[in-house]
C-alpha cells in the first residue's frame, strides 16, 4: 500500500470547483431572471406594447447559467486521474476557476435583477431610459464575463504543477 499523499483527494476539489461554477451562475442567472421578470410583468400591465423590449435584462441574466455550463464542462473534462496524474494543485486549480466564474455570476446576477426591475419600470414611464438601463445592464454582464475568463485562465493551469 502506498503512502497517503494528499493527491486522493484532489478529484473532490476539482468537482466542487465544477458544481460550484454550474450552482452559483446558476443562482445568478435564476435571480436576475425573477426580479426582472416581476418588473417586465409590473411594467407591461400599463404599458403592454413595451414588454418585448423590456425582455433584454431577462435574457442577459440568462446567459449567466452558460458561462458556469462553461467553467464545469472544461473542469470535468480535465479530471482523469487513471490516465494523467491529477495532483491537489490541480484541484485547487479548478476549485479557484470554479469559484471565481460563479460567484462572479451570482453578482452579476443580483446586479442585473435589481437593474432590470427598476429600469423596465422607469422605461415604461421614461422612455429615454432605455439606453442608459441598457449600459449599466452590459456593464453588470461584464462582471460575469470577467468571472469566466478568469476561470478559462486558472483551469488552464491545473496540469502544469510537475513536469511529466
Amino acid at each position: 500500500m502506498a503512502a497517503f499523499s494528499g493527491d486522493e483527494t484532489a478529484p473532490f476539489f476539482g468537482f466542487l470547483g465544477a458544481a460550484a461554477a454550474l450552482v452559483f451562475s446558476c443562482m445568478g442567472a435564476a435571480y436576475g431572471t425573477a426580479k426582472s421578470g416581476v418588473g417586465v410583468a409590473s411594467m407591461g400591465v400599463m404599458r403592454p406594447e413595451l414588454v418585448m423590449k423590456s425582455i433584454v435584462p431577462v435574457v442577459m441574466a440568462g446567459v449567466l447559467g452558460i458561462y458556469g455550463l462553461i467553467i464545469a464542462v472544461i473542469i470535468s473534462t480535465g479530471i482523469n486521474p487513471k490516465a494523467k496524474s491529477y495532483y491537489l494543485f490541480d484541484g485547487y486549480a479548478h476549485l479557484s476557476s470554479g469559484l471565481a466564474c460563479g460567484l462572479a455570476g451570482l453578482s452579476a446576477g443580483m446586479a442585473i435583477g435589481i437593474v432590470g426591475d427598476a429600469g423596465v419600470r422607469a422605461n415604461a414611464q421614461q422612455p429615454k431610459l432605455f439606453v442608459g438601463m441598457i449600459l449599466i445592464l452590459i456593464f453588470a454582464e461584464a462582471l460575469a464575463l470577467y468571472g469566466l475568463i478568469v476561470g478559462i485562465i486558472l483551469s488552464s493551469r491545473a496540469g502544469q504543477s510537475r513536469a511529466e
